[in-house]
């Protein structure tokens, strides 16, 4: 019998080995190999999920998945998605993993990481401090600077644009009836100005933000740049490496073209215009006697904190206004500032267009006209809120806050239709303080990327019966007051939770309920064309729009006072 040769016996080593270590092991041996495979090649090769990524149907088909064979499902090689709380979303997210390279790829901007994309949990909290409290319900309800911001955007921009296009002074496909029809307007561009006129105005101040809402061009090209960049985002954030490689060697514009770069650089430089208008503005403030609204909120509370500890390095010199920003503090500024813009008028805009979806639809009218009722019994109320009296009185901000239909109405139209419905992963620690590694979360061990996703959750037949319903009053008791407690709030994650919950989500809620309250107090709303309304089946979940270009086209017709 011939002896193998020693490179012979050696290549034979290699073989075992490598079968050993990727397929034996993972399909046999491995602790996620007690966890149900999404697809039969999933504990050998991450190639079906990407495949099923790349091709946006992630949401939809990993929940099926769940329905099948329960809250774990063993996605890729290392990937886990979880859908539970116990040892699920209230380990891994209150218990604060970290979140590894997923975000970075995507969410730093000026090639600076923000709050959003840092990975490690320690300098997310170390800059979370420096901006909760200017995002605090308390703080938000009772500020001076969100009610100007309340009187210009909703009653100045507004409710003079909305009673033109239903008087038909504005129509046409140039401009925001984007219909002939007399009163039809497209939902989902309006949402968005609005929601970027607010956002950047408390961010920035009203003076320095944006005006998309009285600017329709604007609004319109933005709106197309920031959302076409969206589609290529999976080759960097998913496979990094291989991106990284095919940009070495000059093919990186067959994955990524050079418009997105160039979008992306477009949309940098307009917030850097921003930041230096609220720099300024800051700068020339003196006393009282500003308008409210121009106050650069978020902006100056950013600055403040990133100063101190600019001084800090600087040798201990002493803190003032108007101490120069290096270039490094400014760009800290400007990638925290992008994030909360994009994220801030992104989710908002989302929310309220499928909102008047389900609210216009004929089947829920009684909703709407029952809302109506609820935001037409304000006093005062947005219904005689004029754009042409400076400082018109408007509804106190705490007492709209506690509206509960109104509450109710965002609440399912956040679950239903959450607008960041996809994954937000985590990797699984072996720090000694959380315990064993992973033995929280079913015994998965250290360094496997966990995932869970609202889409799931909020798809419980359990807690929410009937969870493909539109369904408001499952939010409200039987004596119509708002239900808040309960395993519907433990399975709701329209903002995430632990740590690294939405800053912004007490911002997000406050410029909804007004939007919604200030439109629906005046007007009655009627689904025209919805064919645009399909859900996006990733990570983000706006609609997708039509082939004729429309998202959502309304009938709005002005509300009587006899009608209410």
């Amino acid at each position: 019998m011939d002896h193998l040769s020693i490179p012979a016996l050696a290549l034979v080593l290699l073989f075992i080995t490598l079968l050993y270590r990727y397929i034996v092991y993972p399909i046999f041996e491995s602790p996620l190999s007690r966890i149900p495979n999404a697809h039969p090649t999933s504990p050998i090769s991450p190639l079906w999920i990407l495949y099923i990524r790349y091709n946006d149907r992630e949401n939809a088909t990993v929940h099926a998945l769940h329905a099948q064979h329960g809250p774990l499902v063993r996605l890729g090689p290392s990937e886990v998605s979880v859908n539970c709380v116990d040892g699920g979303i209230k380990t891994i997210y209150s218990g604060g993993f970290d979140k590894g390279d997923w975000y970075s790829k995507v969410f730093a901007n000026y090639g600076v990481h923000n709050m959003f994309s840092t990975a490690l949990r320690e300098p997310h909290s170390k800059r979370k401090r420096m901006l909760s409290n200017v995002y605090a319900k308390s703080v938000l309800l009772a500020s001076p600077a969100l009610r100007a911001i309340c009187q210009t955007v909703l009653c100045e921009r507004m409710l003079p644009l909305v009673g033109e296009v239903v008087e038909g002074d504005r129509r046409g496909d140039g401009d925001w009836g984007k219909s002939k029809t007399k009163g039809v307007m497209e939902a989902y561009e309006l949402f968005s100005a609005l929601t970027m006129d607010f956002v950047t105005a408390y961010q920035f101040g009203l003076g320095q933000g944006s005006n998309f809402t009285q600017n329709l061009t604007h609004c319109r090209k933005w709106l197309e740049n920031y959302k076409a960049r969206q589609a290529y985002t999976f080759w960097p954030q998913e496979m990094p490496a291989f991106t990284a490689f095919m940009r070495s060697v000059g093919l990186g514009t067959l994955l990524v073209p050079k418009w997105v770069d160039e979008a992306n650089q477009d949309i940098e430089d307009w917030c850097l215009s921003m930041c230096d208008k609220a720099e300024a503005a800051l700068q020339s403030r003196s006393g009282d006697e500003k308008h409210a609204g121009d106050y650069p909120s978020v902006y100056a509370q950013m600055r403040a904190s990133l100063v101190k500890e600019q001084v800090k390095e600087e040798s201990g010199l002493a803190e003032k206004q108007g101490t120069s920003l290096t270039e490094e503090t400014q760009l800290s500024i400007a990638s925290e500032m992008l994030d909360q813009l994009a994220a801030g008028f992104d989710t908002s805009g989302i929310t309220l267009t499928y909102l008047a979806w389900e609210l216009s639809k004929p089947q829920n009218s009684q909703i709407q006209a029952s809302l109506q009722e609820e935001l037409r019994s304000l006093s005062p109320s947005y219904a005689k809120a004029s754009p042409d009296v400076e400082g018109t009185e408007l509804p106190d901000a705490k007492v709209i806050d506690e509206l509960p239909l109104l509450h109710a109405v965002i609440m399912e139209t956040l679950r239903l239709h959450a607008a960041i419905p996809g994954i937000q992963p985590r990797v699984t620690p072996s720090d000694a303080t959380l315990g064993p590694p992973g033995a929280e979360v079913h015994g998965i061990p250290q360094g496997v990327r966990v995932e869970s996703a609202a889409y799931s959750l909020h798809r419980n037949p359990e807690v929410f019966p009937k969870p493909e319903e539109w369904r408001p009053l499952r939010w409200l008791d039987a004596d119509g007051k708002v239900d808040s407690g309960g395993e519907k709030m433990r399975w709701f994650w329209a903002f995430g939770s632990g740590g690294r919950m939405c800053v912004g989500s007490n911002l997000a809620m406050a410029q909804t309920k007004n939007i919604v309250a200030a439109l629906w107090s005046n007007y009655t709303t009627l689904v025209v064309d919805d064919k645009g309304m399909a859900h996006r089946g990733g990570y983000m979940a706006d609609p997708l729009g039509s082939s004729e270009g429309s998202y959502l086209l309304i009938q709005l017709e002005k509300l009587r006072a006899a009608d209410a």
